[in-house]
């Protein structure tokens, strides 16, 4: 079925207005692709470097270009638990390769850190701009010129938008995106978001939260509510850079290694050497962006892709919007339930039909663009599939079965949990930013109330602990942007705000920083832009100003007249404990040349 006209309509205007750069784009990595990856060519030395190690029959596999050589970017380490698994990707793909007639080697490896370790700490003000660093690293590991298509190993939350930059820039190479799945399901998530809650209360120890915190974050694989990274991986399915139905499979299991194998061995089949070339410059274009941008509102995923996508997108010369997201979230129903948006979690989800339900039921209306390129070949209508191990142990695909595993947790086009998508931009005299609204309830997306205003997260969280915060309010967090300290997610706040919430208090958060993929049920306008540091009147915001968060009309509002605000000064803050300490001080630079987060608060674009 063709695209409904109105997304039709949005991905054409995203077209017009990408022309420019996009064949700007287009005509490097053609190029690129037309000089070809040719060992032959580079010096002596410089090849006799590239395979040192190698065996004998593959140094004379790679001494010509009569073979396919495929660079693994990995971002194993073993803190990491949705990252750990990747320790044993690396012979697996090798292994894979050999059987398939190619070589396999790790061009390079990429840091990976976790938000969850960080949250709260100092360490969350390199979270965001990590995603450029990881775009950088992964881009001198296939500068070396020796691969003809390459396999990135990622999965939470800035390591795979910062990969996927990373293949877009080197466009002129097919791409895998290969993941290691979640970890199977622990102590519930709403379970342990209550410890959390009463231990902020005094009413549990640190021993009590400890062990439900250690209880639901218990083995290797991704974290299972639907936060940043889930949401990264149901993206790369959509987008069509992951295999079909590989998205949601545990680690450690016999498919997860044959989905592993097989990718790697698609990746070699893709090359310019095949009758298959998909270099992923080509194939991913303004529709993979708008399918990308649906499967977020389908799902209600996180809202740090308002900052990524558009990231992503820029790297293969396409401009998206806020308004594109926001005016494709009016088109696109909820479909899934998944913690924070829901009580399951996505092993739940998988279980319950997973991806290729979710794909066949928007492909159904035309909610999806279907006639797109994939590491599969063309069309979505492959995604609507279950991966299962066969005889042999191969992966098999099954269509996806014709009713939801369970409707509370994933449901059907005619009867969506809500008509439109999880995401909504708001505009206003404070500027723009992004509210999640899949998990807020109908009564509380519309907050008007009196601001109190915080120069930080943590004047907040001692504001609480004093018992100061009674009544309604909108708690102003600002200075929070990425030129002021790296932009880092304020997940702690969801805590204490959830308190007062459940307290019977109209309470929301306004910021010009960043929640976590996690938060939910507090309504926040967040990514406010432009930011505190920038001179935005999020920084003339006084103590007692109504403040208005619409997220039914897209609007945020200080009910304050114009001339009372533009005649304000514009606050200041002490920044400089954010410029030392747990490596900050080296990145003051990406503090100084950090673009808004409507452009994708980066460094590269």
């Amino acid at each position: 079925m063709a695209a409904d006209k109105r997304i039709a309509a949005i991905t054409a205007r995203i077209v017009e207005r990408s022309k420019p750069a996009r064949e700007a784009y287009l005509g490097r990595i053609r190029a690129a692709a037309a000089s070809g990856v040719h060992r032959s060519v580079l010096g002596c030395g410089n090849l006799a470097h590239g395979f040192a190690v190698c065996s004998p029959a593959e140094k004379e596999m790679l001494a010509g270009d009569r073979v396919a050589n495929l660079g693994i970017i990995t971002a194993y380490n073993d803190m990491l638990s949705a990252h750990q698994p990747y320790e044993t990707y690396p012979a697996l793909i090798r292994e894979a390769a050999r059987e398939a007639g190619g070589v396999a080697q790790v061009a390079g490896g990429v840091p990976a850190m976790c938000d969850g370790v960080t949250q709260g700490q100092p360490g969350m003000e390199l979270s965001l701009f990590s995603r450029d660093v990881i775009a950088m690293a992964a881009g001198i590991g296939l500068s070396h010129n020796m691969f003809d298509a390459a396999v990135f190993l990622g999965v939470c939350d800035k390591i795979v938008p910062g990969l996927a930059i990373a293949a877009l820039t080197f466009g002129h190479l097919p791409a895998i995106f290969i993941p290691a799945g979640p970890m199977t399901t622990g102590l519930p998530n709403d379970e342990k978001a209550r410890v959390r809650q009463l231990y902020a209360e005094g009413k549990v120890g640190r021993a009590e939260l400890l062990e439900a915190e250690s209880k639901s974050y218990h083995g290797p694989g991704t974290c299972t509510f639907y936060g940043t990274a889930n949401s990264n991986q149901m993206l790369m399915e959509i987008m069509g850079l992951h295999t079909p139905g590989s998205s949601f499979i545990n680690p450690g299991t016999p498919l997860r290694d044959a989905l592993t194998k097989e990718a790697a061995k698609r990746a070699l089949a893709i090359t310019a050497q095949g009758n298959e070339f998909t270099p992923v410059g080509e194939m991913i274009d303004e529709r993979s962006i708008v399918n990308g941008v649906i499967g977020l509102h389908a799902t209600g995923g996180s809202t740090n892709h308002t900052l990524h996508l558009v990231a992503i997108a820029r790297a293969a010369g396409i401009h998206l919007t806020w308004q594109d997201i926001s005016d494709l979230s009016d088109v696109v129903p909820l479909l899934a339930r998944v913690y924070p948006n829901g009580l399951a979690d996505v092993n739940h989800f998988h279980a319950a039909g997973g991806l290729g339900f979710l794909i066949r039921e928007l492909l159904k209306d035309g909610l999806l663009h279907d006639d797109v390129r994939t590491v599969f070949g063309h069309g979505l209508q492959a995604y609507t599939v279950e991966a299962r191990l066969g005889d042999g142990g191969a992966v098999i695909r099954m269509p996806v079965a014709e009713e939801s595993g369970d409707a509370k947790v994933l449901t059907t086009v005619d009867k969506p949990f809500q008509a439109t998508g999880g995401l909504k931009m708001l505009k206003g005299n404070l500027g723009t930013g992004v509210i999640k609204t899949s998990a807020v309830k109908a009564e509380r997306l519309v907050i008007e109330a009196p601001a109190r205003v915080f120069q930080d997260q943590q004047g907040l969280n001692d504001a609480f602990k004093n018992g100061e915060l009674t009544g309604d309010f909108v708690a102003v967090v600002r200075f929070q942007g990425p030129q002021a300290n790296g932009m880092p997610e304020l997940h702690k706040l969801t805590t204490v705000l959830g308190i007062l919430q459940d307290r019977g208090q109209k309470v929301a958060l306004l910021t010009d920083g960043r929640m976590s993929g996690a938060s939910g049920k507090v309504p926040a306008a967040i990514h406010v832009t432009p930011e505190a540091k920038a001179g935005g009147l999020i920084g003339k915001i006084r103590d007692g100003d109504m403040i208005r968060i619409d997220a039914i009309n897209g609007a945020i509002e200080a009910l304050v007249s114009d001339a009372d605000l533009a005649a304000r000064p514009q606050a200041e803050a002490d920044l400089s404990g954010n410029d030392y300490g747990m490596g900050r001080e080296l990145f003051s630079i990406f503090r100084q040349m950090a673009g808004p987060a409507d452009h994708g608060a980066g460094v590269l674009a």
